[in-house]
């Protein structure tokens, strides 16, 4: 075990997040426009697709690599993943692993929340990006109302996991949803998190005036409802923590386009094609899957993922504004590796 496994610039391998499928069952519009991914868009073939054992098996190997104790799993929507707890077991089962989350649109969660605790899992983060019903409706595509996601919540919570909420901000979106989502949830004991609009993929038409910054999402709470800011969690905690004055819970704000955190990303992804992705916003990976299933040994499988590490360089993010143009860099989509 290589605990102190670093890339060219210095940065460990501390956490894996996991896609266990491109299939989503909304059509959100920063995400997987219907206009694009109800009509000509290519899912992956299920033979593609990594298995729930070799799912497993690959991050047991990351854990020999690299010592990561930490999991997410993503999609799509992972829950749209058949026989998703029993994954959640086989990972549990993994000397080492001390944290497994899953991010979620959060409408299976009524269904899955109580076999996903049993089974192992920590926490979730689930997505809402307004309360506006009729607005929600749009922005997911698929005309799911608030209360479906409301009920996710809730049986998150009911179930013992630990929930957070992600909501992406689009300027001519949602911006001004931003106090009624602070104000509904401050008392609820959930961490809202809002994230600037990013341009992952290609097929979400990202401008970066469609962006809401940071310090303007900052400026926009404090004004109505004071907040301050609170020392990280840990290096490389991806959201900047703020703390309501009046000490009633927190929020925090993820800052990739206005303030990039590129030097501390320590994240590996694992699309659901079996591909190892070393930045958000790579326009390719690196095959496992096929390399595994062609019969590697551990230890060449060990080897082939410390050497795709070790060589890492990406900062995308500190350097977007040589990218900026349209169709300049083709990235994987969103729907492959979850975020």
């Amino acid at each position: 075990m290589n605990s102190l496994m670093k890339d060219r610039l210095g940065r460990p391998l501390r956490d894996l997040r996991i896609s266990v499928t491109d299939r989503c069952n909304f059509r959100c519009r920063y995400c997987m426009p219907p206009e694009i991914f109800d009509k000509d868009f290519q899912f992956l073939p299920r033979t593609e697709v990594l298995t729930l054992e070799e799912i497993a098996h690959i991050s047991q190997l990351f854990v020999e690599a690299a010592g990561i104790r930490k999991l997410r799993i993503t999609g799509g929507e992972p829950l749209m993943r058949q026989n998703l707890p029993h994954l959640i077991g086989l990972l549990r089962a993994i000397d080492g692993i001390d944290d497994i989350a899953m991010t979620t649109n959060g409408v299976m969660l009524p269904k899955y929340a109580k076999e996903l605790k049993e089974q192992g899992l920590n926490r979730v983060t689930i997505s809402l990006d307004s309360l506006d019903d009729e607005k929600f409706r749009y922005i997911n595509g698929r005309n799911i109302g608030v209360d479906k996601v409301l009920e996710g919540i809730d049986a998150a919570k009911e179930a013992g996991l630990a929930v957070k909420l992600n909501m992406v901000v689009k300027r001519g979106m949602n911006e001004e949803d931003i106090i009624p989502m602070a104000k509904y949830f401050k008392g609820k004991n959930v961490i809202l998190r809002y994230i600037e609009y990013m341009d992952v993929g290609n097929s979400n038409g990202w401008k970066l005036d469609h962006v809401v910054s940071k310090k303007e999402i900052f400026s926009i709470i404090d004004r109505e409802m004071p907040i301050e800011p609170v020392d990280a969690n840990y290096r490389g905690e991806v959201a900047t923590r703020f703390r309501y004055k009046d000490g009633e819970n927190e929020i925090g704000i993820i800052s990739s386009v206005t303030d990039a955190f590129c030097s501390s990303c320590s994240r590996a992804r694992l699309s659901a094609d079996g591909k190892l992705i070393t930045c958000l916003f790579a326009s390719g990976g690196h095959d496992l899957r096929d390399y595994l299933r062609s019969g590697a040994t551990d230890e060449e499988m060990v080897k082939r993922i410390t050497d795709i590490w070790t060589n890492r360089h990406d900062r995308y993010s500190e350097e977007r504004l040589k990218h900026t143009d349209k169709g300049q860099i083709k990235k994987i989509e969103m729907s492959h590796i979850g975020g």
